[in-house]
């Protein structure tokens, strides 16, 4: 089946940052992986970089683990990877045995991948920072681009919908069909990098667009297809908030959905003005960096699929531009400066952080589906 991706992410490539390696994660290995790296320790022809938490063994093996996982990868006390060695920035795994033996987690990340009746769309998460890093590149156009070459055609860990699965909805109780959907997708990746438009202004025409594309009569693949073709050419103005506010209440919508045990304390202090002195005058001077970031959120969307309508999927957009603006002000407030590249790339990271790796995706669409309403 084909493989699609976001023109920006195609040539992905690792550089070795570490972040995913240092993230204190829990890393699963599968039961034939598990065996060949058991047998490579023994053997001496691999060795962890570092040693783990309390005299643990490499590769942990108890009594309740994932499905399909023999181990799990120790962490060091400080929360890295056992196998990755700080000096360097390599996965000693990876530089030992090759890529082929890593765990399905770290050979698939950061790539989300979507795998539909269209084939398999593959976007990543910003809390990579060479993902974060490629939202500030000029030199590609952004489209929706088939074959990747950095994603051939592979079994990617992801959301997989079935035969049997329902297709995206338009609005609830009212499905879209592959094609339409596809028309949609690739309709809200041109909004969203229009040159004409702020990333406000994104969030304000493809909600008009979703509310005038969501009431075709009758629906059909082809109607509304038609009525997509048919929406206004212009965009709709819109500003970036004079305050946080807003931004404060999808955050609120975010954190709800990460389960307890992983929910961060509140940390909203001074965020205010620090948007106001730091962000806000600025914002627009990363217009383009922060609309390829909303173009990436618009393709190979679970929201598509989990949440109740187009609206949703918008919706949904607009709280990850939020995030990034709650992140911004963060960033600012810390470093006592104003907004530039280095603190926006590290504000798309903690926002992927919290939407990609914190909130659980299912019920975080169910709370954005209450636009449909």
């Amino acid at each position: 089946m084909p493989v699609f991706a976001l023109s920006i992410h195609a040539d992905y490539k690792c550089r070795h940052s570490g972040a995913c390696c240092t993230a204190d994660w829990d890393v699963p290995v599968e039961l034939a992986l598990y065996r060949t790296l058991d047998e490579a320790l023994k053997s001496r022809g691999l060795a962890p970089a570092a040693p783990a938490d309390a005299g643990a063994p490499p590769l942990l093996v108890e009594d309740e683990l994932p499905e399909e996982a023999a181990a799990m990868v120790a962490r060091t006390s400080t929360g890295d990877c056992v196998f990755y060695h700080r000096h360097s920035g390599l996965c000693v795994i990876h530089r030992d045995l090759g890529e082929p033996m890593l765990p399905a987690t770290c050979r698939h990340f950061p790539r989300l991948a979507v795998r539909d009746a269209r084939g398999t769309s593959i976007s990543l998460t910003h809390y990579c920072p060479t993902a974060a890093a490629s939202l500030f590149r000029d030199d590609v156009a952004v489209e929706i681009v088939e074959s990747p070459r950095a994603f051939p055609e592979a079994n990617y860990e992801g959301l997989v919908v079935t035969e049997d699965d329902w297709p995206p909805l338009l609005r609830p109780e009212v499905l879209a069909d592959p094609a339409s959907y596809a028309a949609w997708e690739k309709h809200m990746v041109a909004r969203c990098v229009d040159a004409e438009l702020s990333p406000e202004s994104v969030i304000a025409t493809l909600a008009r667009d979703a509310r005038m594309v969501r009431v075709v009569q009758p629906v059909s693949s082809e109607s509304i297809s038609r009525a997509i073709v048919r929406l206004p050419a212009r965009g709709i103005a819109a500003d970036p908030p004079e305050t946080l506010e807003s931004s404060l209440a999808h955050l609120a919508d975010v954190i709800a959905a990460v389960p307890e045990e992983w929910r961060p304390e509140p940390d909203t202090r001074g965020l205010d003005a620090a948007y106001a002195r730091g962000v806000r005058p600025f914002w627009s001077d990363w217009n383009a960096p922060l609309k390829r970031y909303l173009a990436a959120k618009a393709f190979a969307s679970w929201t598509a699929y989990q949440g109740r309508g187009f609206l949703t999927i918008v919706h949904g957009i607009d709280a990850a531009l939020a995030l990034v603006r709650v992140e911004a002000a963060r960033q600012c407030r810390a470093a006592r400066r104003s907004l530039d590249a280095a603190l926006l790339q590290e504000a798309f990271r903690q926002a992927d952080f919290a939407l990609n790796h914190l909130a659980a995706g299912d019920e975080l669409a169910e709370r954005w589906s209450k636009v449909e309403a």
